[in-house]
């Protein structure tokens, strides 16, 4: 597949707002597309290269919660996936009368018998090598990879609810005995918490603050400025969408509010977000294709359809992370 490059912007805009330009940082758009993952690739979704010593991270909060069955899960997407891409005719159902039953039953949350708690599932990869020369790896000294796991159930979250997250730092070159089985729910709590195996495109681009950053006379100016030339400086300009490392907080679902560490009060820094999709309506200038790829193409959705940030201390990555909704 060739990569997948964002656009250029439609407007210069630190080049008519010079104040912007010192607070201009680059994010990596990950760019996620379904494949066919392996450990020893960055992915979302996709297997991990995990210690085989070290035990496999669990929640143990969901004994009995009503939940979806992972492999159904799987298959009602292949089964939708095939629908829409076979030519109707008109008067014909869109389903078969099997494919409506799988569909239905792996639709409806229903008790699914686990066996002790409830593992995690892996979510994010990124090795060090896949991340641009812009962008230094965000890891302590010596790591090289990135794992990113969830509880596919809901936590009760300062925003609301989420997935509960984890985040694993490690030295690729000291695993010498990597994990060949990995772990599986037999039951997640939402069938949006299940990613989809995607390879990843990392892309460097440039990001400015949102407007509810900026001080209230400056965003004025450059929001009435964009909407001059028929673009919105918050979706156009400042922010990229979808899946990314680093770069500016969207702030679109709330508004700015100061974030420290809760071990030792420091400041933190955006890590990583988890978005459904790639572009969304009122972003669609960002987006990279051909307009022909799916927009979802992750199958992921965190609360109203919006993205999964973690933050992470300015001193230590030892401390806790902390992960909100924007």
């Amino acid at each position: 597949m060739p990569p997948l490059t964002t656009p250029p912007r439609p407007l210069d805009v630190p080049a008519h707002f010079p104040e912007l330009a010192p607070l201009a940082r680059t994010t990596v758009r990950l760019h996620p597309r379904p494949g066919s993952p392996t450990a020893a690739d960055s992915s979302l979704g996709g297997p991990l290269l995990w210690p085989a010593h070290e035990p496999w991270p669990t929640c143990s909060e969901h004994p009995a919660a009503p939940g979806y069955a992972p492999d159904e899960v799987r298959h009602r997407r292949r089964i939708l996936a095939e629908a829409h891409g076979r030519p109707r005719t008109p008067g014909t159902d869109f389903l078969t009368p099997e494919e409506r039953a799988a569909v239905d039953r792996a639709s409806e949350a229903r008790l699914i018998p686990q066996t002790g708690p409830v593992p995690l599932i892996p979510v994010v990869q990124l090795y060090a090598r896949d991340t641009p020369e812009a962008v230094a790896f965000p890891g302590p000294a010596g790591t090289d990879l990135l794992q990113l796991l969830w509880c596919p159930f809901d936590h009760e979250g300062p925003l609301g609810p989420t997935p509960r997250t984890e985040l694993r730092w490690r030295t690729t070159a000291h695993i010498t005995g990597p994990l060949t089985t990995t772990p599986h729910p037999a039951a997640i709590g939402k069938d949006r918490y299940l990613p989809e195996p995607c390879v990843l495109h990392p892309e460097p681009v440039t990001e400015y603050p949102a407007p509810h950053e900026l001080p209230d006379p400056l965003a004025d100016r450059i929001e009435d400025w964009a909407e001059s030339h028929g673009v919105v400086y918050q979706y156009d300009l400042a922010v990229a969408p979808g899946c990314k490392l680093g770069g500016h907080a969207p702030w679109s679902y709330i508004d700015p509010f100061p974030m420290a560490c809760t071990e030792c009060g420091a400041p933190v820094k955006p890590l990583l977000t988890i978005d459904g999709y790639e572009c969304d309506g009122g972003s669609r200038s960002w987006w990279p294709g051909k307009g022909t790829e799916s927009a979802r193409p992750t199958h992921l959705g965190i609360g109203r359809d919006h993205a999964l940030q973690l933050y992470v201390c300015t001193t230590s990555y030892d401390h806790p992370h902390q992960q909100y909704i924007q």
